[in-house]
């Protein structure tokens, strides 16, 4: 009978670290199909840390969030991710919409003259494991970038404009470390 709490010790301490050292990667493309950047998720101690690298935007706000289908599909502008990911259907989008935000809502990140975004963010508003929290189920998820800032409070996406780049994100077979450039 000692053996079982030693055991279930065990399981839990595998589980752990797995969930510790999930990552995923997305490849972002244009509303042409072209490669434009990529982004990182990996769990942490805290959340999920997202670091994201666009090129060919704007210079300026752009609005960043997590959609709920992993399907990037340019030829149509890629509504086929859906929306802004949520685990209750009924919450509304936006930092200041009164009972928002959505799973999937991020802050505005920054393009600069150039127009490449480069940006790293973390979350708790879902994890990158395969609990209840997961925003890798069954239909998977797309972060999206859209072609100006998010108001963080018009419904249903913040009047950010066009979505001008998706990536389908996708779970790596390896633990994550984060980069250092």
């Amino acid at each position: 009978m000692k053996t079982l709490p030693i055991v279930c010790a065990l399981l839990l301490a595998a589980a752990g670290p797995a969930e510790a050292g999930a990552a995923a990667y997305a490849k972002l493309i244009d509303t042409d199909g072209k490669q434009v950047g990529r982004a990182k998720l990996m769990s942490v101690s805290h959340g999920v840390l997202i670091e994201i690298e666009v090129h060919g935007l704007a210079p300026g706000a752009h609005a960043v969030a997590i959609h709920a289908k992993g399907v990037c599909g340019a030829d149509g502008k890629f509504a086929s991710a859906g929306p802004v990911f949520s685990f209750d259907a009924n919450r509304p989008h936006g930092f200041l919409a009164k009972d928002g935000p959505r799973s999937g809502d991020l802050p505005n990140q920054y393009a600069g003259a150039d127009g490449t975004l480069h940006a790293a963010m973390v979350t708790t508003a879902f994890t990158l494991g395969t609990g209840k929290k997961s925003i890798l189920d069954g239909d998977g998820a797309a972060i999206v970038v859209r072609a100006a800032g998010d108001d963080y409070l018009s419904q249903p996406e913040g009047k950010a404009g066009a979505r001008v780049a998706c990536g389908v994100i996708l779970r790596t077979g390896e633990p994550a470390r984060a980069s250092h450039r």
